[in-house]
């Protein structure tokens, strides 16, 4: 889930710029490690939306401090930062730039396509969002919530790293 902050003054969920609070958002991850899932997240991370006049004229840009990957394991986080994987010493950083918003359900549910870069490859991804909802905050402020979620192969962006097992598996899913 994210929520974001607004820093010019518009009228609630109006037309204008808001940052994301990375103190009430999260950027998560779900990958097959073995026969498992393995859940991790990115704790380092910075983004702006601009809100339109009309939603579908929004734009989003995220970047996320790609050495930040936490799976709650060191000696695996260690390794996924490495050069098989994604190579945080030359590639520091992931982006995502949006490129169109589509409405998909009423006011609640949009298609969000962008730009994915990881390790310096780029590919069109689309994120399912959903707007959860905007109200005021105890302190003065004006909170917007949402949540987007997509599906991507490692591969086609370079992030190759994996083990064969004895049964044939691989130690890491695509």
């Amino acid at each position: 889930m994210t929520q974001l902050q607004r820093t010019t003054v518009t009228p609630v969920l109006g037309a204008g710029t808001w940052d994301i609070d990375p103190s009430h958002s999260s950027v998560e991850f779900v990958a097959r490690h073995l026969v498992a899932r393995i859940r991790g997240r990115f704790a380092d991370f910075t983004g702006t939306i601009e809100i339109g006049a009309d939603p579908t004229d929004s734009a989003v840009e995220a970047t996320i401090r790609a050495a930040s990957l936490d799976t709650y394991v060191g000696p695996r986080d260690q390794n996924l930062r490495a050069a098989e994987y994604l190579d945080v010493e030359r590639f520091p950083t992931l982006t995502f730039r949006s490129s169109a918003v589509h409405g998909v359900d009423g006011d609640r549910a949009f298609r969000l396509d962008g730009d994915l870069t990881i390790r310096d490859v780029t590919r069109p991804v689309s994120l399912d969002l959903e707007y959860l909802g905007c109200g005021d905050d105890p302190w003065g402020g004006t909170r917007a919530g949402f949540s987007a979620r997509t599906e991507i192969d490692r591969d086609d962006f370079g992030v190759r790293g994996n083990v064969v097992l004895e049964t044939g598996g691989l130690l890491v899913g695509k």
